[in-house]
């Protein structure tokens, strides 16, 4: 049995669907439903259990057995809002949290493979993964990067995998309840759907209207790379994982207006105090992805965008 954290969430939710349906495994699903409007993410998945994520964290405390033998966990739980400043929300839910279930696996030496962030680097131009890249502008990114550092101090056995992933700009099916922090991808359809024009960010940081550069990748994308590592016990690390070829918001927009065959973009002023949080540069350096011997392809803007679009029409 996997188990997955976050799983009524969006790369969870996925993860959890990917995982159903290529490997046939049972997956039990660990949650905080409070928002019930997440139940559409796992309405039609055949998972074995679900658990409440209070519930879950007072099992690991305790370190209780599972009715299953449990093959792995992926830990895809957190606060995710790069607007959220309540900094002990933000510690309890990303840090703390991880910590308990990070320290349960090694115990019991069950594979650990848990999603960092790109928001680690903040306004960094270099991608890689090294201390001197690291400088976060929120305390999400922030969380985050405590987390890598807490986990790269470990020495593990050989019979320990612990892996972290640094999601880049993720987008796809089964991110509606994310709101305000769901996808470009998600907002650009939806407004179109709703008055045919798609509204950018004016220039920043050198960049012209619609021209910051992002690396977008594709939701299933990011969920192959977490089954690859999981197929592959003995790698353990922190990596990136991105398409490695950053587009531009116009490239999203315009995959948007082709599906579509309509709409119009209007760029508008940043919000009051954004700006100065906003990476407007992101791309991820894969050398450490590709070293550990990883070689899931990543999908262009254009052809992400196309499949998320049909799905979100079917």
């Amino acid at each position: 049995m996997h188990i997955v954290t976050g799983g009524a969430g969006f790369i969870g939710s996925n993860l959890a669907r990917m995982l159903i349906e290529h490997s046939g495994d049972d997956v039990m699903i660990v949650d905080d439903l409070s928002d019930g409007h997440k139940f559409r993410n796992i309405a039609d998945l055949n998972i074995v259990d679900y658990i409440d994520k209070d519930e879950f964290l007072g099992l690991l405390r305790s370190d209780a057995s599972f009715s299953r033998d449990v093959q792995s966990i992926f830990h895809q739980g957190a606060c995710s809002a790069t607007t959220e400043w309540d900094g002990r929300y933000m510690m309890r839910n990303n840090f703390s949290f991880s910590k308990d279930v990070l320290h349960y696996c090694l115990r019991r030496d069950i594979p650990f493979i848990y999603a960092s962030s790109a928001a680690v680097y903040g306004a960094s131009e270099q991608f890689v993964e090294a201390v001197e890249n690291e400088l976060p502008l929120n305390v999400y990114g922030y969380s985050k990067l405590l987390f890598d550092q807490y986990v790269r101090r470990l020495e593990l056995t050989a019979e320990q995998q612990v892996v972290g992933l640094r999601y880049f700009n993720v987008y796809g099916p089964r991110e509606q309840h994310k709101g305000s922090m769901a996808s470009v991808a998600f907002h650009f359809n939806r407004q179109l759907q709703e008055n045919g024009e798609l509204r950018l960010f004016e220039g920043s940081a050198g960049f012209g209207d619609g021209e910051q550069l992002r690396d977008f990748v594709y939701v299933d994308d990011v969920c192959a790379v977490n089954l690859w590592f999981s197929q592959h016990p003995t790698v353990s690390g922190v990596f990136n994982v991105g398409s490695g070829k950053p587009q531009t918001f116009n490239d999203v927009a315009n995959a948007v207006i082709d599906w579509h065959g309509t709409g119009r973009i209007r760029y508008i002023s940043f919000p009051e105090g954004l700006k100065d949080a906003y990476q407007s540069y992101t791309s991820a350096d894969l050398a450490s992805l590709r070293a550990s011997g990883c070689d899931i392809e990543f999908r262009d803007v254009a052809s992400g965008v196309k499949t998320y679009l049909d799905i979100l029409s079917g």
